[in-house]
């Protein structure tokens, strides 16, 4: 079993990375078609599954999907272990059968269990609740699984631009990093040091309550009009956090997401009135 993982992880980490869409680090997706954009996702499966049924890309292929965040959360073994990397998995899977279609990110729950450091959610070390119920799976050859498991969630890309000026990522970088943020990184290759504080990377995945100053200086160095992200808990599902500022989450039962129609360009108002709820979907 360990070896189709292992050999699922490696062929995931390929497609991230011969993604037709992508340019260095960055998801670039022109003015055709439509983008979901969605929340973190934290092992909820039920929300996932809607996902793909809304998303439908048997059916449009011109749709893009975008998912991120999915570890740490979710169903629990008998022992308490996070069976999140399951659903980390499926997701594989599902960016294997639309490689150019579905895009998945880098978040910073993604750069925890590269880098192997401690992360709370809910009370709980979630990276000791993952590797224990890996341990508990995977038995001797757990540490070729995590292995692979970190080379995948490090081929992912960072962000998505949309050529009518929307700009998705899992975050953004805190006023403090705003000034001196390094851009190059979503052209060259990523290193490890990226990831790690306070590499560009780890910046980017990990920021909070951006002001609007910092959204502004943003908005033009990455020459962006919108911002979508997620990170920040939500318990609506969304909330605008700035003029051009959103943020999603889809990973509860009030989760959400957004369709985009790339051919046009948006004002925040109306991304924000084209929010629909994940339990709404069938």
């Amino acid at each position: 079993m360990s070896e189709s993982t292992i050999d699922l992880l490696q062929r995931g980490q390929k497609a991230c990375s011969e993604d037709s869409c992508r340019q260095g680090n960055l998801i670039s997706l022109g003015d055709k078609g439509r983008l979901i954009a969605t929340g973190d996702i934290h092992g909820h499966r039920r929300n996932f599954e809607r996902i793909v049924s809304y998303a439908d890309l048997d059916n449009n292929p011109d749709t893009h999907v975008v998912i991120h965040e999915i570890i740490h959360g979710g169903n629990e073994d008998e022992e308490g272990g996070c069976l999140s990397y399951r659903l980390l998995f499926d997701v594989i899977k599902y960016k294997l059968k639309y490689p150019d279609r579905v895009h998945m990110l880098l978040g910073n729950h993604d750069t925890t269990f590269i880098n192997n450091t401690k992360v709370m959610k809910g009370g709980r070390e979630m990276n000791k609740a993952l590797r224990d119920a890996l341990g508990r799976e995977f038995g001797d050859q757990t540490e070729e699984v995590k292995l692979a498991i970190r080379q995948f969630l490090f081929s992912q890309a960072l962000a998505i631009k949309c050529a009518n000026g929307i700009w998705f990522s899992h975050s953004l970088p805190a006023d403090r990093y705003a000034d001196d943020f390094d851009i190059t990184v979503f052209k060259r290759e990523l290193k490890i040091n990226d990831v790690v504080k306070p590499g560009a990377a780890y910046v980017l995945t990990w920021g909070r309550r951006m002001s609007q100053k910092g959204l502004d200086k943003l908005a033009q160095k990455l020459n962006a009009d919108v911002f979508i992200v997620g990170h920040q808990a939500q318990s609506k599902g969304y909330c605008r956090a700035g003029d051009n500022l959103i943020i999603l989450a889809s990973d509860h039962n009030h989760g959400c997401i957004i369709p985009i129609d790339l051919s046009r360009p948006y004002t925040t108002d109306e991304l924000m009135a084209s929010i629909i709820p994940i339990a709404s979907i069938a």
